[in-house]
């Protein structure tokens, strides 16, 4: 029997959200929306596979709700929650840390990344935190995700978890009335738009994040007009006029990612932006970038800051989605626990 189309995604609770976050999930997590049913998670059971102060967990996991809700994610028609209060993910998730081979995450390039020279200082639970996301994924039987090009290879592992399990227990599986298809799905990524990978506003050939230590780096989602439009004044380019095609963007690193910036924000193609632009210095297309910008990005900034003045409709809307997601999740768990052998 096939598998009902579902998408799962979640973004950490760590620091600001940036532009980066924004463009390469969730305003995509909106649009889709319209497409499949959506459950849309806070991560914060994966935030803690590095130190994080408790009570500015706490803030960012409202602040990720608020920019979820401010954003255009509508509660009642998708599901929206913080992990940690669905307990299936971390059952499933140990399940899976037996069903994973050791080769497969010494494999995992973000850990390498993350933990740097000092891996043998690393928390085991960023070791293995790919298989929990791959219990955040499976626990819903979730047949799509949208994933950056740094996710897939997570997302891989993800496949690779489901399908072991479904042929380890193949037998039992079908022993239960299984189809060949098994307990889960070879979930499918999604890749989509033109800056699926923002990087640094200081240096192109690093992605945007949180944890780099200049602000002037990224643009966050509670920046403010003046914040935004000085941050893209400032930020690194090059002495040349910009291209007439995206070819001539291929060494250019900080301006191909302005680009980019500008043709996902203006839901449009590096093309279009370049047909528009090219031949005109940054002179003249850094202020137009940062009007842009403003004109995006302004009014969820004022919806997030009205949101998280109201706190208590915040955790309303995270008990509602964990309740929801509950109901979904159990039953299958309950099915793996029954597949694996634990008496329940």
């Amino acid at each position: 029997m096939p598998f009902t189309p579902r998408v799962f995604s979640g973004v950490q609770p760590t620091g600001n959200l940036h532009l980066g976050n924004y463009l390469g999930a969730v305003r995509r997590f909106v649009a889709m929306q319209d497409e499949y049913p959506c459950i849309y998670c806070v991560v914060d059971l994966h935030a803690i596979t590095q130190w994080q102060d408790p009570v500015e967990l706490a803030d960012a996991t409202y602040s990720v709700t608020a920019a979820y809700l401010a954003a255009g994610i509508d509660p009642a028609r998708s599901i929206v929650f913080n992990q940690s209060r669905v307990t299936a993910h971390a059952e499933l998730a140990w399940i899976f840390n037996c069903v994973a081979r050791m080769g497969w995450l010494n494999r995992m390039t973000q850990f390498k990344e993350k933990a740097g020279k000092d891996k043998e200082n690393a928390s085991a639970g960023l070791f293995v935190y790919p298989n929990l996301m791959a219990a955040d994924i499976l626990v819903y039987q979730a047949t799509h995700v949208p994933v950056g090009d740094d996710q897939k290879q997570h997302l891989e592992l993800t496949r690779d978890i489901a399908q072991k399990f479904n042929h380890d227990y193949a037998e039992r599986l079908a022993s239960l009335g299984y189809d060949e298809d098994g307990l889960f799905p070879m979930t499918e990524p999604i890749i989509a738009g033109p800056a699926t990978r923002v990087m640094s506003l200081r240096d192109g050939s690093k992605k945007m994040s949180k944890s780099e230590a200049s602000d002037a780096s990224r643009i966050n989602l509670t920046d403010d007009a003046d914040t935004i439009a000085q941050k893209i004044r400032k930020a690194k380019t090059d002495p040349e006029p910009l291209p007439s095609e995206p070819k001539g963007l291929e060494s250019r690193a900080e301006a191909d990612n302005l680009v980019g910036i500008y043709a996902a924000l203006a839901s449009t193609t590096k093309e279009a932006v370049l047909a528009q632009y090219g031949g005109q210095g940054f002179s003249a297309f850094k202020p137009a970038l940062a009007e842009l910008a403003v004109e995006v990005l302004a009014p969820m900034n004022a919806e997030m800051r009205r949101l998280l003045a109201d706190r208590g409709h915040l955790d309303a809307v995270l008990a509602d989605g964990a309740a929801r997601a509950n109901a979904i999740a159990e039953p299958i768990l309950r099915d793996v626990k029954r597949v694996v052998g634990f008496l329940t």
